[in-house]
């Protein structure tokens, strides 16, 4: 039975997981761009959350819109702004560019909120649970962020399959050049889909600042685990991802239980590593951002 429940909290883990992830996988498909600096947006918004919170004192779960939509106008803008002029340079520019960006952020966060570390309070939810029985509980927070998980992926597919928006997006992802011949703004485009990346991203990262703590330099692990769970899952696929947000946070829990916690870490990388050896493509990979 303790295997049993912590093959469940691996689960619910891995919605986490995927929440950061899509994001990543959004971007990648539309724009082909390796977003080094998206660990460290992920923490961005459990910091605007925080300040919110601090200010109209209430429940961090009604910071969520506000966030979302702080975050949209952020990714929106630093597209614009900086990104695009990145993106037509070729990989290596990008890599260069948001490598820096994250260094510029995790420092910024450093200096306006110091290195200690933060929490958010959500209240009783934090601390309920469903009993199954005396081994197993699920916890009703860590089965929220796995709902909200389902819900954010079933929301992006429909955006991407029925929206005049989401066509352009994958009409951009197929071929950036016939997609400007026929008219579509890949400049706008472009900048949309880091704003839509980010305001996913802003919901697993106030649901990250309220199941644990946070601080300016977690973001190198969270991009580790976005990567991670893209790769595991295929390259261009929403579901996919998910799925490797699973499978990462299965590897995890059932490596601290089978070797201790100091391992589970380790162990997902592990898993990481023989599933890149043995299938490189992903289990679901797709050739389209979808």
């Amino acid at each position: 039975m303790d295997w049993l429940n912590a093959a469940v909290q691996g689960i619910l883990l891995g919605g986490l997981y995927a929440l950061f992830a899509v994001g990543l996988s959004l971007v990648f498909g539309t724009m082909r761009l390796v977003n080094l600096a998206h660990g460290d947006l992920t923490i961005i918004p459990a910091y605007v959350a925080l300040v919110i919170v601090g200010v109209a004192k209430f429940n961090a779960f009604y910071s969520i819109p506000i966030v979302m939509v702080i975050m949209f106008i952020v990714g929106y803008l630093l597209q614009r702004g900086v990104l695009n002029f990145v993106v037509v340079r070729g990989d290596i520019a990008g890599v260069i560019v948001t490598f820096g960006l994250s260094i510029v952020i995790a420092n910024a966060l450093q200096e306006g909120f110091t290195a200690n570390s933060q929490g958010l309070d959500a209240g009783k939810i934090e601390n309920l649970s469903i009993t199954i029985n005396e081994r197993l509980a699920i916890g009703w927070l860590p089965l929220l962020i796995f709902v909200m998980a389902l819900v954010v992926i079933t929301l992006l597919q429909l955006f991407m399959n029925r929206t005049k928006m989401g066509r352009a997006f994958r009409a951009v992802s197929d071929d950036q050049e016939a997609a400007r011949l026929m008219g579509i703004n890949t400049r706008h485009i472009w900048a949309v889909a880091m704003g839509v990346a980010l305001l996913i991203v802003s919901i697993g990262g106030v649901m990250m600042g309220i199941r644990t703590t946070f601080h300016p330099l977690l973001g190198a692990d969270r991009l580790i685990f976005a990567f991670e769970a893209v790769i595991i899952g295929g390259m261009g696929s929403s579901w996919g991802t998910l799925l490797g947000g699973v499978i990462l946070g299965m590897a995890q829990t059932l490596g601290a239980r089978a070797f201790g916690s100091a391992w589970q870490i380790l162990v997902g990388h592990v898993v990481f590593i023989i599933i890149l050896a043995l299938r490189p493509q992903g289990f679901l990979a797709k050739t389209v951002t979808a």
